[in-house]
Formats: structure tokens, sequence, C-alpha cells
């Protein structure tokens, strides 16, 4: 439920400040022509995906108990988020969308709407796992 929250705020500033980013590139990804619905379709999907990880690591590793508070386990979503953006959106999307499609984004893409989102994403992610998983 937080992977979806977190994907739904997200991807709402990211239509808001960089449309082109799901409207072209997410999808792009997989070699799909533009598609507003698809691009959204498909970065839910990663969120959900992404949000069963930050879970998985928390319940496997006991970081979950040893966090303890809900502030904390925010935190950590907080912490999940912005590591995703570094490595994920900086590197990974950019480099990968460069091979399938004829966008050419900067690799390192340092984008601050990107790092905004996947904060917000991360946080809610973290919240909402704390307040209904445990």
């Amino acid at each position: 439920m937080g992977g979806l929250a977190g994907g739904l705020a997200f991807g709402v500033l990211m239509t808001m400040a960089m449309e082109t980013v799901i409207e072209m590139a997410i999808h792009g990804m997989y070699g799909f022509g533009p598609s507003l619905a698809l691009g959204w379709a498909i970065h839910v999907f990663h969120a959900i995906t992404l949000g069963i990880v930050f879970a998985l690591v928390l319940q496997t590793t006991g970081l979950e108990d040893r966090l303890g508070s809900n502030v904390a386990i925010a935190g950590a979503g907080l912490a999940y988020g912005i590591g995703l953006w570094l490595v994920l959106a900086s590197f990974v999307m950019p480099a990968w969308v460069g091979l399938m499609t004829e966008m050419a984004p900067p690799v390192p893409d340092w984008s601050g709407a990107s790092f905004l989102g996947h904060a917000v994403y991360g946080v809610l992610l973290g919240l909402l796992y704390a307040l209904l998983a445990r």
C-alpha cells in the first residue's frame, strides 16, 4: 500500500514538473512508444515492486525491529527513496533510456524534481509501512 501511495504522489509531482519522463521515458525503457497512460502504469508497477523490496529488506534483516518508531521507519523510507534516486533514477534509468530510445538524457541525471519525487515516495512508503504493516 505504501508503494502505491508513494508512487501516486511521486507520479503527480513528476507529471507536473517533468511530464515527458512519464509520457516518454519510463516506458521507452521497454521499447514502447509515447503514452502517458502506459507511462503511468509502468511507473506505478515500479513503485509497488520497489515498495515490496523495501518491506522485504526491513523484515528479513530485522531492521524493522531495530528502528522501532514510525518516524524512524519513515526516515528509513526517505533514505531508501534517496538511494533509489541516486542509483536508479540518476544512473540506471537515463542510461537505459538512452540505449532504448532516441532520447539522450545525461548520465548522471541529477534532476531536482526527481530527487523531490523520490524523497516523497520514500517518506510515504516508510510511513504507510509503519502504520499499516506493523
